[in-house]
């Protein structure tokens, strides 16, 4: 068999690779105070999501109430450089635990028209946020 030849049915026949999506946790840029960059991702299942401390005092955690069912909550340690993998289709709500109250949030939506509930006991900020976030990516 020819190298090329080989080399495309080896090609072919590899598993696609799941994409790392890149987010970055600032204590302000140029979009505000407390912000991840970006604030809403849209993935497909089994992508997984860096989170990469840009300033200090951040990390990433899932907010209660804010996945789908069956998944797994994570929190990462403050000023961690920290990666998932989200499998779950659906919404998730993501904080950083110490700068909730101020409405350092963001949404990650696995699959496709994921639907979103939120927590009664959310932060005013948090809130406002979300919302924001929502009408800069209208479904």
């Amino acid at each position: 068999m020819k190298p090329v030849l080989f080399a495309v049915i080896l090609l072919g026949a590899a598993p696609a690779f799941a994409e790392i999506h890149e987010v970055r946790m600032f204590s302000r840029n140029e979009r505000g105070p407390m912000i991840y960059e970006p604030d809403f991702l849209q993935i497909a299942p089994g992508d997984q999501v860096r989170f990469i401390p840009e300033q200090p005092s951040h990390n990433a955690a899932t907010i209660e109430g804010m996945i789908p069912q069956g998944a797994t909550p994570f929190k990462s340690n403050i000023n961690e450089d920290f990666t998932t993998t989200l499998t779950v289709p659906g919404t998730y709500g993501i904080k950083c635990s110490p700068h909730f109250s101020m409405g350092m949030v963001m949404l990650i939506e696995v699959g496709k028209d994921a639907d979103i509930t939120f927590p009664d006991d959310l932060p005013k900020r948090a809130l406002d946020r979300f919302e924001a976030i929502m009408a800069e990516n209208p479904k």
